[in-house]
């Protein structure tokens, strides 16, 4: 069982910047591979960003290529979304999520276990 409590949400400028973290509980958090997800009002949940349990693959949607990244730190059970140059329509609420390693996927269905989300405002 893992835990994910998001956090580093709020309002921005756009152009500006934002971190969000992902805190995950439980021993076996190198054995995850992790996921970012946004949902915005009247849309369905998208793809972001994922992350391989081991940090050495990351794969990310075309929307935010170039502009985000993600990291983690299997020490502190952490992963985190460094997100620059936001633009009005990366506005949603933001979600992390957890499955165990495997085959890497963008599917958010495949994805175990969810954080309970952050919202993102960018102003224009």
């Amino acid at each position: 069982q893992v835990q994910l409590v998001e956090s580093g949400g709020g309002l921005v400028q756009a152009g500006g910047s934002l971190r969000l973290s992902c805190a995950a509980s439980g021993r076996t958090f190198s054995s995850y591979d992790m996921g970012w997800f946004r949902q915005a009002p009247g849309k369905e949940r998208e793809f972001v960003a994922l992350i391989s349990w081991s940090g050495r693959y990351t794969y990310y949607a075309d929307s935010v290529k170039g502009r985000f990244t993600f990291t983690r730190d299997n020490a502190k059970n952490t992963v985190y979304l460094q997100m620059n140059s936001l633009k009005p329509e990366d506005t949603a609420v933001y979600y992390c999520a957890a499955r165990e390693r495997g085959v890497v996927t963008t599917d958010p269905k495949m994805y175990d276990y969810w954080g309970q989300g952050t919202q993102v405002t960018v102003s224009s």
